[in-house]
């Protein structure tokens, strides 16, 4: 078969159906942050653009009928920021050392540490030869044009694995995960506690819900009234945490219209009146915290809207996961319990593969120590 592979420095270049089959086939977990919905309205909407430091390149494999093989979402990156895998200490000394660091390729989603497929094909006899192929373009790329180096972020480990055998480097974090015992309901959680750990969630509960309703809205019941509320509280994190919020109102749109049965708004309203909110993605089996924000300093409000009113929606509507985003040692006492995530990279540069590639031997053992200290000391009632 000659398949030939392409370029997209766009989205809006692929038709969304032939994407969405590539990457969400049917049979497989559907992953939101990969739909042609989220990623290209990252792009249209001016987050993820040359301007912001993501150029669009998304490697496409066609056959000669102009039949979609495969595909790869990358990005040419200016900066590190909005990846969650940090490597600013590589470009320092890269930069320090005479090279140029910048730019780089990056394969992943744009400011979404969520673990998911990368290579994207359809499961078959030539799998493994389209991935091979994809990778080998994504290389050609990056040598072609002096990029210093191709990450591809938050993958699974067994892809991690694989392109560890085609030379990539493996790198390894942790984050935290809540997963759903299939428990009737919140208290069902609770009771696998320790009771320590109990009374604890059960006065942070109490202590954020005082005088405070909550409501979950998803699919139609989303207005762009909402989308106000909740952008402002978006500003007001982002601006306290960042500085230099990425997503415009427009984005909250656009995501809303696409893709409204895969969003989950959370709103703590106060009589009636939103004072904090938190975004949430759907995927088949897990519920994705993304971003939050409010306008109150109540305490304990944080924890309530974003992990246990999500708890509550996972259990009600029989979600295996919750993931939460990224880093927060603060999860753990919440039922959160550490993962693994998983990072693959290709360092032009032979004498940086080295120094990094020792380095992350030493940090791989350095985070397996970590997760076994911490999975000692879950809230969990220990058999």
């Amino acid at each position: 078969m000659t398949v030939t592979v392409k370029v997209n420095q766009s989205l809006s270049d692929v038709p969304p159906a032939a994407w969405d089959a590539i990457a969400n086939p049917a049979g497989e977990r559907f992953d939101p942050f990969l739909s042609w919905a989220f990623l290209e309205a990252m792009e249209s909407t001016g987050a993820a653009t040359a301007r912001t430091g993501w150029s669009p390149c998304h490697l496409t494999l066609e056959d000669e009928d102009g039949t979609l093989l495969g595909a790869m979402p990358l990005y040419a990156k200016t900066h590190s920021r909005g990846e969650f895998v940090f490597d600013h200490a590589w470009a320092n000394a890269l930069e320090n050392a005479g090279g140029q660091y910048y730019p780089k390729l990056l394969c992943g989603v744009p400011f979404s540490p969520v673990t998911g497929r990368r290579l994207l094909v359809p499961d078959g006899p030539q799998a493994s030869m389209q991935k091979d192929a994809l990778l080998s373009a994504a290389v050609q790329l990056a040598n072609e044009n002096s990029f210093s180096s191709l990450h591809i972020n938050f993958l699974e480990a067994n892809a991690a694995e694989t392109l560890a055998t085609h030379g990539l480097l493996h790198r390894t974090d942790q984050q935290f995960r809540w997963a759903n015992n299939n428990y009737a309901d919140f208290d069902a959680f609770l009771a696998e506690l320790s009771s320590a750990k109990r009374k604890n969630l059960r006065k942070e509960r109490k202590k954020a819900q005082d005088g405070l309703t909550f409501t979950h809205l998803t699919g139609n019941a989303i207005t762009e009234t909402h989308w106000d509320r909740f952008f402002d509280f978006y500003l007001d994190t982002s601006n306290r945490k960042w500085g230099s919020p990425y997503l415009a109102r427009e984005t909250f749109s656009l995501l809303g219209q696409r893709m409204a049965d895969q969003i989950l708004l959370i709103f703590a309203l106060e009589d009636g009146r939103p004072i904090a909110g938190a975004l949430n993605l759907i995927g088949s089996d897990t519920l994705y915290g993304r971003y939050w924000g409010s306008r109150s300093a109540r305490s304990m409000l944080h924890f309530e809207v974003c992990y246990y009113q999500a708890i509550d929606y996972a259990i009600a509507n029989k979600l295996t996961f919750v993931e939460a985003g990224a880093q927060g040692g603060h999860k753990l006492a919440r039922g959160y319990v550490p993962m693994t995530t998983h990072s693959a990279h290709w360092l032009a540069h032979p004498g940086l593969h080295d120094a990094v590639a020792e380095y992350l031997t030493r940090e791989r053992e350095a985070v397996e120590a970590d997760q076994d200290y911490l999975k000692a000391r879950t809230p969990f009632k220990k058999i």
